[in-house]
């Protein structure tokens, strides 16, 4: 099976919704680690420079076959903490 490389930049951030911005996917682990050097001093990914990960991929294999399932966790009250000065 053929396997190929994709490319995220990922970063948590304790007070806001995550990042999570798809970059491509690359026929070798190499070219990934090509467009990281590329990318690495823009805006934004510089801030984070350990934000990029590869995640190698096989093609043709399907996901999820045992399905999944969802966990609902109710909202947190507001605090004083969560709230503007």
């Amino acid at each position: 099976m053929t396997v190929v490389y994709d490319l995220w930049f990922e970063r948590e951030y304790p007070d806001r919704e995550d990042t999570e911005l798809h970059i491509g996917i690359y026929p070798t682990n190499a070219d990934a680690a090509e467009a990281i050097a590329r990318l690495r001093d823009q805006p934004g990914f510089r801030d984070f420079p350990d934000g990029f990960n590869i995640y190698p991929v096989t093609l043709g294999v399907t996901g999820w076959q045992g399905g999944f399932v969802t966990e609902f966790v109710p909202a947190k009250k507001l605090d004083a903490t969560d709230r503007p000065a």
